[in-house]
């Protein structure tokens, strides 16, 4: 796009866009210009908690972490811009989908906020997916809510709202109890009209009312909204909350809160029928726009939907790059008691391009990513290994190389249900997530592992703070579909595209058929630490 305004015209006359994503690791803040492209960027680092076997963040690090990602933001926009931010043209959150957030009538927390990462849910998830006819995953906010009816917990009769941590926060901001539409599709059914859908309403009400709750689940869950809809405005109270200096002037339009699959769709330009994408963090998942339905149920294929409301297939795995995460942060230790100044940035590209030079298939190495249980293949914990035989060549090359395939190789098993027995055919990946910052390292071994050609564009690291930035500005847009929003967003976008090569594809299924049979090595693990 040609003859846009400077940034800092664009900042001081209120028109900048601002998108904050909560990530698993990072909160991340990210303000676009009138071309939607980014000119502010501020994040600030966070972690979940293993509480009493729980998986959890506390919602106090979450607004604290809100407003120290703000605060760099602002640091970011005078630096670069020499202005202050004090006004706003709109206003998106986004956040890590599912999980139990309960509260009460006087909107006090029930119980710690339950996140996705837990897999404590089976007999609730399995129960509802016989009642609804599809696939409610563990991860989902209604398998929390129906287990904790089936455990007796307490604070089942006390429920008045239950919500996702983008919702919870949006709600603190606006005063508005909404999700948008992919958001509201990993907390219950939804419908092709973004809106609850009815008979899995009535099925679950009937259920509710045969144990005696004093609730419809209706009543319970926010409203639905499609992409475009407006979710209300930033209120003078969360102007306040989320810069505390009050600098931060209220009334911005706010559009509905996402999740992170929902803002990864669009920050890859992924919501037209046949496209698809793979998000790489703390977990990993790809999503196919369908343009029809898979051809079986399966616990591996979960039913989610685009911003738009578009039906989408998901494959989710619990584990992504966290462990890969933690092993750059031990190598970056060595080099440190060397006595050599070397940032991460450097470390992590070091390493990602060793792996590069690794055999085929790893050298014989087998990883396993599973910090935590992984419902593809049947863990309710993960022990994190590494495995080798007397024969294997163990060097930093086939090392780096087998923990990456570790990110992929469980999503693989989910892809093979999607195509194999779903008949979803995958043309193409799109795939983002800062595992792909290092140019052509991560992609390539990615289109071994998926056997299709994967694309990476320059925003790659961004994400979904920018891809929720992108849905508060089209809500500017009359009479444009999103899809027709984002081609003129990505018109100009500067992408690369890795093609699966013969020997590398060969190579990951060694690895992979390697790694499955090692799978009761993996399951010892857990029983017995």
């Amino acid at each position: 796009m040609t003859n846009q305004p400077d940034p800092a015209t664009t900042i001081t006359e209120g028109r900048a866009v601002l998108g904050i994503e909560f990530g698993s690791t990072r909160i991340k803040a990210v303000l676009v210009g009138d071309d939607h492209q980014p000119i502010a960027t501020g994040s600030h680092d966070w972690e979940n908690r293993f509480q009493d076997r729980v998986w959890t963040y506390s919602l106090d690090d979450a607004v604290a972490g809100m407003q120290a990602a703000h605060a760099a933001l602002v640091r970011d926009v005078r630096d670069r811009h020499g202005v202050e931010l004090t006004r706003l043209g709109a206003v998106g959150i986004s956040g890590m989908m599912h999980g139990h957030l309960a509260l009460d009538a006087d909107d006090r927390l029930l119980t710690p906020f339950r996140t996705w990462r837990n897999t404590m849910t089976k007999p609730a998830a399995s129960q509802l997916s016989e009642l609804f006819g599809c696939t409610i995953p563990q991860r989902w906010s209604i398998a929390h809510l129906w287990q904790a009816v089936l455990n007796d917990e307490p604070h089942v009769a006390e429920v008045a709202h239950i919500t996702t941590l983008a919702g919870w926060i949006h709600w603190r901001l606006t005063g508005r109890r909404v999700v948008g539409a992919c958001e509201a599709s990993g907390m219950f059914p939804v419908d092709g009209e973004v809106a609850w859908q009815g008979d899995a309403v009535a099925a679950f009400d009937r259920l509710a009312a045969e144990r005696g709750l004093p609730w419809r689940i209706t009543d319970l869950l926010p409203r639905p909204l499609p992409a475009g809809a407006e979710a209300g405005t930033l209120t003078q109270e969360g102007a306040l909350l989320l810069d505390p200096t009050g600098t931060l002037r209220a009334g911005a339009v706010a559009c509905p809160p996402e999740g992170d699959a929902g803002t990864g769709m669009v920050a890859t330009n992924t919501v037209a029928p046949r496209t698809g994408n793979v998000s790489a963090g703390t977990s990993i998942f790809a999503m196919i726009v369908l343009d029809q339905p898979p051809a079986v149920v399966s616990e591996a294929i979960e039913m989610i939907a685009t911003p738009a409301g578009h039906p989408v297939a998901m494959v989710h795995c619990n584990n992504g790059a966290s462990e890969v995460n933690t092993w750059a942060g031990i190598f970056a230790q060595f080099v440190e008691r060397l006595g050599v100044d070397v940032d991460a940035g450097q470390v992590f590209e070091t390493l990602f391009t060793a792996s590069l030079d690794g055999a085929a298939d790893a050298g014989g190495l087998v990883a396993f990513n599973y910090l935590s249980g992984e419902h593809l293949v049947g863990l309710a914990e993960g022990r994190p290994l590494v495995l080798r035989t007397p024969d294997s060549e163990l060097s930093l090359a086939n090392f780096m190389r087998a923990q990456l395939y570790s990110v992929f190789a469980t999503l693989r098993v989910g892809l093979d249900v999607l195509v194999d027995e779903g008949g979803v055919h995958i043309d193409s990946l799109f795939a983002h997530g800062g595992i792909f910052r290092t140019p052509g390292v991560a992609q390539r071994h990615l289109a071994a592992a998926t056997k299709v050609p994967v694309t990476v564009g320059e925003t790659a690291a961004e994400g979904g703070a920018w891809g929720i930035a992108l849905l508060a500005a089209f809500m500017r847009q009359e009479g444009v579909s999103l899809t027709d929003f984002l081609a003129g967003v990505f018109a100009d976008a500067v992408m690369s595209v890795v093609e699966p090569d013969a020997a590398e594809i060969a190579g990951f299924e060694t690895y992979h058929r390697r790694q499955l049979a090692a799978l009761p090595v993996e399951r010892a693990a857990v029983d017995h630490s």
